[in-house]
């Protein structure tokens, strides 16, 4: 039986401190080059790129609307995206969002364990640009660690200098970057540069550097591990057929070095492919040894598959000693048995329909949703009036939403009761409802029933014909609702 290590004591560089005689623990991974980290590479420069360029792209949305692509104003409570418009009414639709991703990040764990973390991640991507950075400046990981903790020199000082200006440029660019999305970002960008921005976005800005320049640089490893809640949930989703980062254990033991193993198998004596070189857990970003067994610590970025990969063609061995694999046929070729690849079983097949069917509903909702809405609230005390007539009167608070960009005039009919009137207080005619804008009305509905009875409220756009409908219910004087 497998199982998923979650106390886990990473391999790290200990580091002396000849002055002060105290031993400290830090993660310094060394540089690779491989496939995965090309493929790392390649989603750093995405994912960037994304975040920096598209405050700036442009969304014609008419007259007095504002043109960018993606914005969250709060000034106007609306969130823009492109062609679609949210109001703070409509949230159910970014709750909708946030269980789709949810949905899509545990199907993405069946298929292919924390490949999000490794590639995708904000921390992982703000991370990998902080340690080109701190490569460049001080060096690949033999030299970062002679360096630590030795004298100061004014080459060293400047080197230290250099990273953390770096660092500190990068982590202004991502704070100034992020309030670019919550106004308009050509117009803000300016204001910033030249300080006439208000205090509240200097203040956010300052905020999220000291973040990004806290995280990236120097919390890392312990984000992905203990601050962020995705690897404690590992125990309880991993999944054994999903392809993650693991160690061909019944290849690699027993280690030992290419001399050593070459004279135990001329002696026909058993010996692993592993040479126990430490490159695997030397470019880990997290600081542990795969080869130890699955760990909820691994973010499956493939690096150390790089390395070993790597070590292998050196040694002239084959290559996947330390691989992307499910752990069940790590299990099988253990026993001798032929591997099989189960991307598509019932789990992920029913995870992979859940999400294409909520994205549909989310989609099909907001393709044929109008711009226009009405709303409709009986009132609570009293609930019924009898006249001296003897006619029931009904109460409505009636709000009409105006999500276009243009003034519209609505007539508001009920339908459903016979020999009803409806009366809206204060309006002889079609009401005009201000763009994007909303209004609330009151109606009164007057009617000769003595029981319950459905009823709707519809609002018809005078110019373009277009309604929408609301269903309620009318109570007599003797009913509760």
């Amino acid at each position: 039986m497998a199982t998923l290590d979650i106390s886990f004591k990473p391999e790290r560089a200990h580091l002396r401190r000849p002055k002060r005689g105290v031993i400290t623990e830090r993660v310094v991974p060394q540089s690779v080059s491989g496939r995965y980290r090309r493929l790392k590479w390649i989603a750093l420069i995405a994912c960037l790129a994304v975040y920096y360029v598209l405050p700036f792209i442009r969304w014609a949305r008419g007259p007095g609307q504002p043109d960018q692509a993606v914005l969250l104003d709060l000034e106007r409570g609306r969130f823009y995206f492109f062609f679609v418009e949210i109001w703070p009414q409509e949230v159910y639709y970014l709750t909708g969002l946030l269980i789709l991703a949810t949905l899509i990040l545990i199907w993405l764990n069946a298929v292919a364990g924390r490949v999000w973390c490794g590639y995708f991640c904000p921390q992982t991507v703000w991370t990998d640009l902080f340690l080109l950075v701190e490569r460049f400046a001080e060096g690949d990981r033999r030299e970062r660690l002679k360096k630590h903790g030795a004298p100061l020199t004014p080459r060293r000082i400047l080197e230290i200098g250099l990273k953390h200006a770096i660092w500190l440029l990068i982590a202004m660019l991502t704070g100034g970057a992020f309030v670019l999305y919550f106004t308009d970002a050509p117009t803000l960008l300016v204001d910033l540069a030249t300080g006439r921005a208000s205090m509240l976005a200097h203040a956010w800005v300052g905020i999220l550097t000291g973040a990004t320049y806290t995280l990236a640089g120097f919390a890392r490893e312990q984000v992905c591990t203990w601050m962020c809640p995705w690897p404690r949930l590992q125990g309880a989703i991993w999944d054994t057929e999903a392809l993650t980062v693991n160690y061909r254990n019944h290849r690699g033991e027993p280690r030992g070095s290419a001399k050593k193993a070459a004279e135990l198998r001329a002696k026909g004596e058993p010996a692993g492919d592993c040479v126990d070189c430490m490159q695997c857990v030397n470019v880990c970003p997290i600081g542990i040894d795969i080869r130890e067994g699955p760990n909820f610590a691994c973010i499956n970025c493939g690096l150390c598959v790089d390395a070993c990969d790597s070590v292998m063609a050196k040694l002239d061995r084959p290559r996947g000693l330390i691989d992307y694999e499910a752990w069940s046929n790590i299990e099988r070729e253990r026993r001798n048995e032929p591997s099989r690849r189960r991307v598509w079983r019932p789990k992920t097949v029913g995870l992979g329909l859940s999400v294409m069917a909520l994205a549909g509903m989310i989609g099909g909702s907001l393709s044929m949703r109008s711009d226009a809405k009405i709303m409709v609230i009986h009132d609570r005390n009293p609930v019924a009036v009898r006249l001296s007539d003897g006619r029931t009167r009904n109460g409505y608070a009636v709000r009409l939403y105006n999500k276009a960009d243009r003034e519209r005039s609505f007539r508001v009919i009920v339908t459903g009761l016979q020999s009803a009137t409806v009366e809206v207080v204060g309006e002889d005619g079609p009401v005009s409802v201000a763009p994007d804008t909303t209004r609330e009305l009151r109606a009164l509905l007057t009617a000769p029933a003595d029981d319950r009875q459905p009823i709707a409220f519809t609002a018809t756009d005078v110019a373009s014909g277009g309604a929408v409908t609301v269903h309620d219910i009318f109570i007599p004087v003797e009913g509760g609702r």
